[in-house]
């Protein structure tokens, strides 16, 4: 996609629409009450907490997008100066309420922006939101996929959100005469301490702002400012820490809940919170852990994949471990498999044989280096010619896309 036609969480000047992911402040940097750059798309959730986080906004500047709807937008190509339709469709990102993933789809090809997101492989709803993507992929090739890469590290490893709230519940119930701390964000979290509340069946105390973000998700009664009604807090993240915890035992006993799955590192003191004797990590994330992001990569096979997150100590550049499954032969793949669990197709019949100029290339260069080993990283080398079969998609369109990728067509015998 040409530069000048959308942000996605970038909010500079000099494009013609902008795209919201989720209200975190690291995706909203550079946003404020009186940004008017032009017209902001975001998920109907995030547009009901807007005002929260930016009070004077001038809302007529928002544009809802409901999740799994196709929408299409007329922008103008700054190269050609031509009109050209993008069309997107938001998808639940499961990583805090109202965020969103993005797919993008125009004469550029096929886009995907994650945002933050968590893809969990059990629990309920992973079947549908399986579905949805790859209904709404279906037999387009992903040329893009720019990924949550928060924990792409082997070293992190962490269990199902449902599994992790149940580990709370059960250190709350092991301490049944402390209070109990809890560290969350401002938005985010809300299922943790919904299920605490239920399991337990007490209210939760919360500072006032967050009893405002509870009451537009509808989740009030679950929660309270008053602390005299409230053995369990969820306090500001950035409060938390060895020192409060403390200082609160030197007034009645209390013990400090961190959801998070960033200090489960393997690696020696990992955890940042291990001497203290009053606080329980758990491994709690709304980022997808190493194994999860692996399994969404395999599900998508795009051509390119690049990394959202390249500030954080703990992310590695997603193709250090996944370029095995990127690339065009990857992404034939997946539309292969998906056209024969859909329809059944005859594989025996030959479609047609594909030529990658940039392996050919890549393996020119790397004959003249000479080859070497990198610990943890096995990259797949690309055969010259590749044959694949029975797909049922337009000859046309595929072939248009092959191009597109930086593919050249080979004679066919």
């Amino acid at each position: 996609m040409e530069s000048g036609m959308i942000s996605v969480d970038k909010w500079s000047y000099g494009s013609q629409a902008y795209f919201l992911t989720h209200l975190h402040a690291d995706h909203t940097a550079g946003l404020s009450s009186t940004w008017n750059r032009g017209p902001l798309f975001c998920s109907r959730l995030t547009a009901k907490l807007f005002p929260c986080k930016f009070p004077s906004f001038n809302l007529f500047l928002l544009r809802v997008l409901d999740i799994g709807s196709w929408f299409s937008l007329s922008l103008t190509s700054p190269s050609s100066a031509s009109p050209t339709t993008i069309y997107v469709k938001a998808i639940d990102a499961q990583h805090c309420p109202g965020s969103v993933m993005y797919l993008f789809r125009g004469d550029f090809g096929c886009m995907l922006f994650t945002g933050d997101f968590r893809w969990e492989v059990t629990g309920s709803g992973v079947e549908n939101r399986r579905a949805m993507l790859l209904d709404a992929l279906k037999n387009e090739t992903l040329d893009t996929l720019h990924l949550d890469n928060t924990y792409c590290n082997p070293k992190y490893s962490f269990p199902s959100r449902e599994v992790a709230a149940r580990q709370v519940v059960d250190i709350i119930l092991s301490h049944p005469k402390h209070d109990i701390v809890i560290a969350i964000d401002s938005l985010g979290k809300e299922d943790l301490l919904l299920h605490i509340s239920r399991e337990l069946d007490i209210k939760i105390w919360v500072w006032p702002e967050r009893l405002q973000i509870m009451h537009l998700l509808g989740f009030h009664e679950h929660f309270t400012t008053q602390t005299s009604l409230a053995r369990v807090r969820a306090v500001p993240r950035y409060s938390f820490s060895i020192e409060t915890l403390e200082a609160l035992n030197r007034i009645r006993p209390t013990i400090g809940i961190m959801p998070s799955g960033l200090p489960w590192a393997t690696e020696q003191n990992g955890n940042p919170f291990s001497s203290s004797e009053y606080i329980f990590v758990v491994p709690y994330s709304d980022h997808s852990c190493f194994s999860e992001i692996q399994e969404f990569i395999e599900l998508l096979r795009p051509i390119k994949i690049k990394g959202i997150v390249s500030s954080s100590s703990c992310c590695i550049d997603p193709c250090y471990y996944f370029d095995h499954l990127c690339g065009t032969q990857q992404a034939i793949w997946r539309i292969q498999a998906k056209t024969e669990n859909d329809e059944g197709v005859d594989t025996s019949v030959e479609a047609a044989v594909i030529k990658s100029s940039a392996a050919e290339e890549t393996k020119e260069e790397e004959e003249e280096k000479g080859s070497s080993t990198v610990v943890g990283r096995k990259r797949r080398r690309i055969l010259d010619q590749v044959d694949f079969f029975g797909i049922r998609v337009s000859r046309v369109s595929l072939l248009r896309r092959l191009c597109r990728g930086g593919v050249r067509l080979a004679d066919t015998e």
